[in-house]
């Protein structure tokens, strides 16, 4: 899939949602069984978490869903130690993002790359599972999630929130720290919640988007990509 060229007076960069955009499911959780299997979670909050994995993929999460799941990931994650988690994390991530991953995503990614533009993953997933998955997929870095920690320890508590305006204000710190021209970039994303991210750049694209993205993107005649599994 190739991706299109545009006129720039600095660097230029692509910037991805990850979750239904360049994955499936959900990052943060699809790694539900994994932190269970390794003690950090109970078989119920497994179970819940397989439930909301399920929601997830059928309807997809609006806004007032987005801040429960925040507020419910936040306090589950107390007290876990952030090391540990990144080591669960790289351990099964071949096995658990691996399969997820959308091959006209990894096209797209790989056309950016080899169009000499910078690739970022933003997602409101943590920065311990983020990382490693945008190691994985060959991104210049990531903006993510960063939960407070205490002794290497989570608190419960959200240092930065990578979501809504927060993913868009992230785009432009490092725009302005790397000089990228954003109105040359470009953004991707599923979800009518990441209006701000989408509106930060100059080419903004629609992919798999949920019924609200979808009326945004036509009426503003944005492209609207399919990827399927």
């Amino acid at each position: 899939m190739d991706a299109p060229a545009a006129p720039a007076a600095g660097p230029v960069a692509a910037f991805f949602d990850l979750d239904k955009t360049l994955i499936s499911k959900s990052s943060t959780l699809a790694f539900v069984p994994s932190f269970y299997r390794d003690g950090l979670i109970s078989r119920a909050q497994a179970l819940r978490g397989a439930f909301a994995q399920l929601v997830f993929r059928i309807g997809g999460a609006d806004h007032r869903q987005m801040e429960k799941i925040k507020e419910q990931i936040a306090q589950l994650c107390r007290g876990w130690p952030a090391e540990r988690v990144a080591e669960i994390v790289t351990r099964h991530l071949l096995d658990t993002i691996g399969p997820l991953v959308y091959p006209d995503a990894r096209g797209l990614l790989n056309a950016h790359r080899q169009a000499g533009r910078d690739v970022y993953i933003v997602s409101s997933s943590g920065q311990e599972m983020v990382g490693p998955i945008g190691a994985m997929l060959g991104a210049s870095g990531v903006i993510a999630t960063r939960m407070r920690l205490t002794d290497g320890r989570y608190t419960g508590e959200l240092e930065f929130y990578a979501y809504g305006e927060g993913k868009a204000s992230g785009i432009r710190e490092l725009a302005a720290e790397r000089g990228y021209d954003l109105a040359a970039c470009f953004a991707y994303s599923d979800s009518v919640t990441d209006l701000p991210m989408l509106e930060a750049v100059g080419h903004p694209h629609a992919v798999n988007p949920d019924r609200e993205l979808r009326k945004v993107a036509h009426a503003r005649g944005w492209p609207v990509l399919a990827f399927a599994a």
